[in-house]
């Protein structure tokens, strides 16, 4: 009996080593944890989409788990604070921290350049609006500083989150700050091309070296300056043009100009040149990021959909090159906010050819997922009724946490994650209780993982 339990124990011993090794060698390892041994032995096997429901979402500590935090935040912490100083500031993004703690967030993305000005003290753009409540006025205190010291403090990461051409919502030169670079351009007749004005909205011109030059020196600083764990940047490339403008508006009069002087080749076509100029961008700021510190990451979060990324209307956001090619970028987080059940671009396609894009590509895969949306009102919406509880959100967070061909998430934004503070003032705050309830749903399922 006792030889027979031996010979038992001998076989399934050589049984495990034969299944670990075909595993091996079927890369299945690359990424095992404890739990998908289990499931590898017992023949558990879960596609993509379908996470298996009997262990925690948020089982990886390195696992990247961000949320934004915008320039709409700070303007909620300025107008709820009777001072404006580095107390009160050092107070309400300790609340923001200890909220995301809770949440089990781990980096922090936070807008430091919403349109071009600074949260920091910068010798390119003027002090933020939102910080300040002017644009150029000096709020008396550094928030970058603070939040870079206070964030490795809580042990988490930050990165710069940064809008390069973005200059205002509105079209009026004159509401920029005095010492705003763009308003210089603007008024010195030999340089305005600098500035370009589209849909009642300014924007620094995407063809111009001088931009670029403004651009890099900005992300020089922001690296040299503070001790950040990397750049990020988000959609706000070209605006949306239309048939009828496309080839004349904006900065098409450059791209002529250089078909006549010899300096854009005829081959080459204005959507074309357009990403050319884009990713000169790119990867430019990519090599300015690694020259400083090559453990530094830089990101972007394009829009979501990726055949209207690559349209010729709008963004000229390359996206084949960038993750095809090295010294572009680190990682690509699409904004992917949208339901199942959306009929233009549901998530389960749309996660699936951003994978199908990054396989094989050393560029990270992070989905950033939507909490604004939950219990909209626009019943025209096609996934409506999925957004009207929380199980939309819960769903998404499990799927890509499990996936591993997506690499991390990350939320907008933080406002949506502290609706119910008393404090500060944010948009969401004054939701009605059927979804702040759907928002409070949310946090309680993340913060109980």
């Amino acid at each position: 009996m006792k030889k027979l339990l031996s010979n038992l124990f001998i076989i399934f011993i050589l049984t495990c080593i034969i299944l670990l090794s075909y595993g091996f060698l079927q890369n299945k390892l690359k990424s095992f944890k404890p739990r998908d041994i289990y499931h590898f032995f017992v023949g558990g096997n879960s596609s993509d989409n379908t996470p298996e429901d009997s262990s925690d979402f948020l089982d990886d500590p390195d696992e990247y788990r961000a949320v934004w935090l915008t320039y709409i935040e700070f303007n909620a912490y300025r107008t709820s604070v009777k001072t404006n100083n580095e107390k009160n500031f050092t107070r309400f993004y300790q609340h923001v921290l200890d909220r995301c703690k809770a949440l089990h967030i781990n980096h922090i993305i936070v807008q430091v350049r919403p349109f071009a000005d600074a949260l920091y003290r910068s010798d390119y753009y003027p002090w933020a609006e939102c910080i300040s409540g002017k644009q150029g006025q000096d709020p008396g205190y550094d928030p970058l500083e603070v939040m870079v010291r206070l964030t490795h403090e809580n042990h988490m990461k930050i990165e710069a989150w940064i809008n390069p051409y973005r200059i205002s919502s509105g079209e009026d030169i004159h509401e920029l700050a005095d010492n705003n670079q763009a308003r210089r351009w603007a008024e010195n007749q030999a340089e305005s091309r600098n500035v370009l004005k589209y849909d009642h909205a300014l924007y620094y011109n995407p063809a111009s070296k001088q931009v670029r030059n403004l651009i890099f020196n900005g992300v020089e600083e922001i690296v040299e300056g503070y001790r950040i764990d990397g750049i990020h940047m988000d959609d706000y490339f070209y605006p949306e043009f239309d048939e009828t403008d496309f080839d004349k508006a904006f900065d098409a009069p450059e791209y002529l100009s250089g078909l006549k002087e010899g300096k854009v080749s005829r081959n080459m076509s204005l959507a074309d040149w357009r990403r050319y100029n884009i990713n000169q961008l790119v990867s430019g700021i990519y090599k300015r990021v690694h020259k400083k510190n090559p453990s530094l990451t830089f990101g972007i979060s394009p829009a979501g959909e990726p055949e209207m990324l690559r349209s010729n209307l709008a963004y000229y956001a390359d996206i084949d090159t960038w993750v095809s090619k090295k010294g572009y970028i680190d990682y690509i987080m699409p904004q992917i906010y949208w339901g199942y059940t959306n009929k233009e671009a549901p998530f389960n396609d749309i996660i699936n050819e951003w994978k199908k894009l990054c396989s094989g590509s050393s560029v990270k895969l992070y989905a950033g997922l939507q909490l604004y949306r939950l219990g909209i009102t626009d019943k025209s919406q096609s996934d409506y009724k999925e957004l009207q509880t929380a199980d939309v959100t819960k769903k998404q967070l499990k799927q890509v946490s499990k996936d591993k061909k997506v690499d991390g998430f990350s939320l907008f934004s933080f406002q949506y994650l502290d609706a119910e503070n008393d404090e500060y003032h944010f948009e969401s705050s004054e939701y009605s209780n059927l979804r702040k309830n759907i928002l409070k749903d949310v946090c309680s399922y993340i913060e109980n993982k």
